[in-house]
């Protein structure tokens, strides 16, 4: 279960959104949804406290996109059940009032301006039309966007539409936001820009928000939470500290060319000390090695076991692009250490 974090708006929301004595604004139970017979989602379960971020994790295939669609609505699961502020996924339309989506593939309406756009879409929530511009200026200005808010939408780079696209996304001042890939595409400075705006809106709106991204070290830097999926089931859950935790075992990270990874690691797959090897990468020839845990407290051992790993490389004619141990544990490990079977 993921617990609450104890922390208060700094700032004036629109709502308060902290849930009634500690009580999840969104809870997964048990959900499943199969497509002709084929299972793509098993038993998911999960719940997010408000004003926590949680990174939703998973390769392709594993399950991420049919779970988001059934949490924002789009799908109906084949069994099980969820909860957005309470409201039961009976109700879907109810819960689309409570819940903001911004969808890795947002389309936007060129020839309109970011203020139309944005009070046209206060208005379909039911804001007069008065108040729903002034909710769009309100939006823009908390995006960064206040000085283009009278510029077509058509003149806007790619991260101000993602700016927009979040100003969209809290229109109806969700419970619960829905990021799916938020900074693809965009270069350093806008990334950074734009997840000190999601921690904003998950601190200052005490919103839950869902963060979907394929780069981990974005879900490490901002996530409270983490859920992890492989083939429609979780495999970890928590807070990020602990799922880190639960992968302390020391990594090798080594590269070869792309037609040596099979040879290496059938060569290395018994060397002892070698627990299991992942090819995280096999188009570029990246492998990590997991580390037997006694060998690696054990300082003779471990150079020991380095330079058998080495010397086994070379004698086969392989030298190797890199060879980096590690002893610590970073989320992208563990991603791959519960999302790859180890090959032998």
């Amino acid at each position: 279960m993921i617990r609450q974090q104890t922390q208060t708006a700094t700032a004036v929301p629109p709502n308060d959104h902290t849930a009634d004595n500690g009580r999840p604004i969104l809870t997964a139970q048990n959900l499943h949804k199969s497509y002709d017979g084929v299972p793509a989602l098993r038993g998911l379960t999960f719940s997010l406290q408000a004003g926590r971020i949680l990174g939703f994790l998973g390769p392709n295939g594993a399950g991420k996109t049919t779970a988001i669609r059934i949490l924002t609505t789009i799908f109906a699961a084949s069994s099980g059940d969820f909860f957005v502020d309470g409201i039961g996924s009976q109700k879907p339309q109810q819960i689309r009032q409570k819940i903001g989506v911004l969808p890795e593939s947002a389309g936007f309406p060129k020839q309109m301006t970011a203020v139309a756009y944005l009070t046209y879409f206060g208005q379909h929530y039911g804001r007069s039309a008065a108040n729903a511009k002034a909710n769009a200026l309100a939006l823009l200005q908390e995006v960064g966007l206040s000085k283009r808010a009278n510029s077509l939408v058509g003149s806007y780079s790619r991260g101000m539409r993602q700016r927009l696209g979040i100003a969209r996304a809290l229109v109806n001042d969700p419970v619960v936001v829905f990021l799916d890939e938020p900074t693809l595409g965009l270069d350093p400075r806008g990334k950074k820009e734009l997840l000190a705006l999601v921690r904003r809106i998950a601190s200052e709106r005490h919103a839950g928000v869902v963060f979907c991204s394929h780069l981990l070290s974005e879900v490490e830097e901002i996530c409270d939470d983490v859920v992890i999926m492989r083939e429609g089931q979780v495999v970890a859950a928590g807070p990020v500290q602990e799922v880190l935790a639960q992968g302390s075992r020391p990594l090798i990270r080594l590269r070869v060319l792309p037609e040596q990874v099979t040879a290496v690691q059938q060569m290395l797959i018994n060397a002892p000390g070698v627990a299991a090897i992942f090819a995280n990468g096999s188009a570029n020839g990246m492998l990590e090695l997991q580390i037997v845990n006694d060998i690696a407290k054990n300082s003779g051992a471990d150079v020991q076991l380095k330079n058998h790993i080495l010397q086994t490389l070379l004698q086969a004619n392989i030298t190797p692009l890199n060879f980096d141990a590690d002893s610590g544990s970073r989320l992208q490990d563990i991603f791959f250490q519960l999302t790859e079977e180890p090959r032998s």
